[in-house]
């Protein structure tokens, strides 16, 4: 049985976007399986809403899509500043859909390239239907589900991620310990080994 890995990552963060890559490739360097879990951010909440930001957050903003630039151009990736703050709402809950539907993949690359090169609305739901039909599912279906259960759905997982410490994204975590960003990315790599060098000594003293 593969070792779980829980991932929570929001579309509209740029650091969770060029952590995207590296992650992936822990599936196959490490045989881990990657659970994703939307943590859809609350921008207000810790840099200020616009028209109260200081300058001090300001600068954290400025710093913090030019520093996630420089990550996606190593990637070969296109990372376009944000048009505006996003909620990220439908964006979130359409990856609860198309697990359930089984194409989050295609769903998790195409929203993430499309978003981040200003090609999608993440707040749109009319965009949003469209990129769910584009990938073989139901435009209807989504909605009925965005507008309906899906939000309570979405609303539990936040709640049961803060409950774990969830606070920001990308934020991994692996037998109840959390590593936040993608410079932790190597120190979970490293609680991977430890684990592994572990693991048949602990079913050797079993049996």
């Amino acid at each position: 049985m593969k070792t779980r890995v829980r991932v929570y990552t929001d579309y509209k963060s740029p650091y969770a976007f060029v952590a995207n890559r590296p992650l992936l490739a822990l599936e196959q360097s490490h045989d881990v399986e990657l659970e994703w879990f939307p943590y859809t951010l609350r921008i207000s909440e810790y840099l200020d809403a616009v028209e109260n930001r200081s300058a001090h957050n300001w600068r954290k903003v400025r710093y913090g899509y030019m520093d996630a630039r420089r990550f996606a151009n190593a990637q070969g990736l296109i990372l376009k500043g944000p048009r505006r703050i996003y909620n990220g709402y439908y964006s979130s809950v359409g990856m609860l859909f198309a697990q359930k539907n089984n194409f989050f993949m295609p769903y998790h690359k195409t929203v993430s390239e499309m978003f981040w090169a200003q090609q999608l609305d993440i707040d749109a739901l009319e965009e949003m239907k469209m990129v769910i039909e584009h990938l073989g599912g139901s435009a209807t279906d989504f909605e009925a589900y965005a507008e309906g259960l899906g939000r309570a759905e979405h609303d539990q997982i936040i709640a049961d991620a803060e409950a774990r410490g969830v606070f920001g994204v990308p934020m991994m975590l692996l037998d109840g310990e959390l590593f936040h960003g993608g410079d932790r990315i190597d120190m979970l790599k490293q609680r991977l080994d430890e684990r592994n060098r572990r693991l048949p000594v602990e079913v050797t003293e079993k049996c």
